[in-house]
């Protein structure tokens, strides 16, 4: 009866855990709507309604909603051949492994040592038996066996710890994805305006090659003076310096991509295609804010994080406690080799081990107190991602909404400059006016219509920053922190 009472003992210490119970650290209450989104999206959301964890699923096609088919073959391209990407999941890896190590301390160890060895002894050394041999052979073949019984919960907090660091390496395998995407997006449309802006100042530099001609034609006819001859040069010259600005910008922007798409810059091309003013920015739904720290895969990172230290403060506190550890051993050893393998030679042995700390100099102390101090590292650190999640949506809210705006101004402005270039030109023609005023209203023409192809960048960069933001795709919400 004494006996039977044994194994429920071990089963009611290997209960034990020094672990602090876990709890996902405290947050502000998300508002009941975004301060920055539209007035008809905020009353839309004003119904507040609980949401499932969703940063492990799948982020989606979500650039297909561009409806850009040179896009979509450039996205295909990340998830195969990214480096960064690669390097993420070679991480999620390594992470997967150390929970295996983790989990093997689990298990008793089995090890086997063979061993022969020749050895002459000196008949001189001290206590050396009278007439024994002084050549011998000493012949070992065993087997080990060692357990650790885990009373206290180290063995399992550290697999816990390790199997919290998985799930973490898993979101940030889904957040550096989301990332790389995202900037491919924004470097790709930036390359179109770019395309855009180019086609515009070689038109703008063709018509003022022709200007400064029919100016240099009217000076040497009597009717233009000299000073409308250097203007025209001078704007010819920084119409083609801001073309080969934009055309530097653009090769560096092709190369970004090249990078993105596991290219070499130096063999990769991709085709002009410039942005038209048309291509608007697709009208994203921002959903209410209760649901974007499920959606957010670098959220859900931090929080993992903060699992595996608090489970770290219980692999501490364990070794406050004695560890006991379960050996055996067996085997053959002889100096004979005819007797070797025979029940005269045969060894065994088992029994228990307890090390009990005694004095550690405050080594155990100070490895709690930084177990601690690391929960509250990680703690701050996932309270700030969250309030940098609720940032990033507000700050492409904002930007979405006044780069509307401003793209409906600036629209305004390019209309109202062609007219004014209209003017000046049919005034300068008939004498009315200097070159200079022309040469000014050109200047702004020219400017309203690269402002206008810059907001456009800008509208298209602040929509994927938004879906980026959000969290890319979340269509089919599915749990994912992996509570225990």
């Amino acid at each position: 009866m004494r006996l039977a009472w044994v194994p429920v003992c071990v089963a009611m210490l290997g209960a034990c855990s020094f672990a602090p119970v876990y709890q996902v650290p405290d947050t502000p209450a998300p508002p009941p709507q975004y301060h920055e989104a539209p007035e008809q999206d905020r009353q839309a959301a004003a119904t507040w309604v609980p949401a499932e964890p969703g940063d492990a699923q799948p982020r989606g096609r979500w650039w297909s909603m561009f409806h850009d088919p040179a896009l979509d073959a450039l996205e295909a391209r990340v998830a195969a051949q990214n480096q960064n990407l690669q390097a993420a999941l070679a991480r999620l890896r390594e992470a997967r492994d150390d929970t295996r190590i983790a989990r093997a301390d689990w298990f008793p160890t089995i090890t086997a040592e063979g061993s022969a060895e020749r050895a002459r002894a000196s008949p001189y050394e001290p206590l050396f038996p009278s007439g024994k041999p002084t050549l011998g052979t000493d012949e070992v073949l065993e087997g080990d066996f060692s357990y650790e019984l885990d009373f206290w919960g180290r063995i399992r907090n550290q697999v816990a710890s390790a199997r919290a660091n998985q799930q973490a390496s898993a979101a940030d395998l889904a957040t550096v994805e989301l990332s790389l995407r995202a900037q491919l997006a924004m470097d790709y449309f930036n390359l179109r305006s770019d395309d855009q802006q180019q086609r515009l100042l070689d038109q703008t530099v063709a018509d003022y090659t022709q200007a400064l001609s029919l100016t240099r034609n009217l000076f040497e006819g009597g009717a233009a003076a000299v000073t409308d001859v250097a203007q025209a040069e001078a704007q010819l010259q920084t119409a083609q310096t801001q073309a080969a600005d934009i055309r530097l910008q653009r090769a560096q922007v092709e190369h970004a991509i090249a990078v993105l798409v596991g290219e070499n810059p130096s063999t990769f091309q991709v085709p002009a295609n410039p942005l038209p003013l048309e291509f608007p920015p697709p009208s994203i739904d921002p959903g209410i804010p209760a649901t974007l720290l499920q959606r957010r895969p670098d959220v859900a990172e931090a929080e993992r994080r903060v699992a595996s230290a608090n489970a770290q403060i219980g692999v501490a506190r364990a070794a406050y406690f004695p560890q006991v550890t379960f050996a055996a051993a067996a085997g053959w050893n002889s100096i004979n080799q005819s007797v070797f393998l025979k029940s005269p030679s045969q060894f065994w042995q088992f029994g228990p081990t307890v090390t009990i700390p005694i004095f550690e100099g405050g080594r155990l102390v100070a490895q709690t107190d930084r177990a601690k101090a690391t929960v509250a590292e990680q703690v701050a650190n996932y309270r700030n991602t969250v309030l940098a999640a609720y940032q990033d949506v507000e700050d492409n809210l904002a930007a979405l909404r006044d780069l509307a705006l401003e793209s409906q101004t600036e629209a305004g402005a390019v209309v109202a400059t062609g007219v004014a270039l209209e003017q000046a030109r049919i005034r300068y023609q008939e004498g009315l006016v200097t070159y200079l005023e022309v040469a000014s209203t050109e200047t702004a023409a020219l400017q309203a219509q690269l402002a206008a192809l810059t907001i456009q960048a800008r509208r298209l960069g602040a929509s994927v920053l938004l879906v980026k933001a959000l969290g890319g795709g979340w269509q089919n919400p599915a749990p994912v922190f992996g509570r225990r």
